[in-house]
């Protein structure tokens, strides 16, 4: 079996702050990474069902896991550094049987979300996919979907966990590390029990039969919604090819092709940034 593991940093217990996820502020964070995907890694391997897993390193840059994950477990690869196609799903295609998401956080305007932003908290004030207000977990899922991959684990806070009740239809399982209750503050459960939880679930999400996991997918034409932080921002994503500009901040990409759509968000985040600082 095939595994593709997709790495966040801001859904992992013991980190509530910006600059605990940002590389070089602080090491104990990443070891905390290290010691949770070890941990997922363990619970995998020892179902017995498992032969190679890819990690994508999807937080800020791609440069946060050790790589020396690969030491401990020869099976495994990892997706490393930025700038790059598909961003937190790169290297993703059909012939995996199932993904899992680690250190996921709740979606930008998320009430008491840790941390909660969509793809960037600097440059998106709102994202819709369909009219449905996304976060990243399910932009990622979609992208799984469209090759045809389910999802079996996310593991991350509790108010993900709400935001994905209603979206994912289908059997997987979620491991709880926090419980959010403000921007930067959770409360944070104890790390035994969560790396116990998190093994266990990794051995049972393996279990589960493949068409029982949600198969996430958006049906054409594919409309994606973006609200930015900045007029500024509207003003440089206007100049790309497909984007209509409908007020100040806002602005609407539209596809067949979900990958399309899925790489034109980093397209619009970085025509974006591109624009920051401009007038001083």
């Amino acid at each position: 079996m095939k595994i593709y593991v997709s790495v966040d940093m801001e859904g992992l217990a013991g980190i509530s702050m910006w600059s605990e996820v940002t590389p070089g502020q602080s090491k104990e964070s990443f070891d905390i990474l290290y010691e949770h995907l070890k941990t997922l890694l363990e619970g995998l391997f020892e179902s017995r069902k498992v032969d190679y897993v890819l990690i994508c390193d999807s937080h800020a840059a791609g440069n946060n896991v050790y790589y020396k994950i690969t030491e401990v477990f020869e099976n495994v690869e990892v997706v490393h550094g930025s700038l790059r196609k598909d961003f937190m799903m790169a290297g993703l295609d059909r012939t995996f049987d199932r993904v899992i998401f680690l250190g996921y956080h709740a979606g930008v305007g998320a009430r008491y979300g840790i941390m909660d932003h969509t793809y960037s908290s600097s440059v998106i004030h709102n994202l819709w996919i369909n009219g449905q207000p996304m976060n990243e977990a399910l932009i990622n899922a979609a992208f799984a979907g469209y090759h045809q991959v389910p999802i079996a684990l996310v593991i991350g806070d509790n108010v993900l966990r709400e935001e994905l009740q209603e979206a994912l239809k289908g059997e997987y399982i979620y491991v709880i590390t926090k419980e959010s209750i403000g921007k930067f503050s959770a409360i944070m459960r104890s790390k035994p029990v969560v790396m116990k939880q998190i093994k266990e679930a990794a051995q049972r999400a393996v279990q589960i039969r493949k068409n029982r996991l949600p198969l996430v997918k958006f049906i054409s034409p594919i409309e994606l919604k973006i609200e930015l932080n900045d007029a500024s921002f509207a003003d440089a994503v206007e100049l790309m090819p497909k984007v209509e500009r409908i007020d100040g901040r806002t602005v609407v990409f539209r596809d067949d092709d979900y990958s399309v759509v899925f790489n034109a968000i980093m397209a619009i985040v970085l025509l974006a940034k591109g624009a920051k600082g401009i007038g001083g």
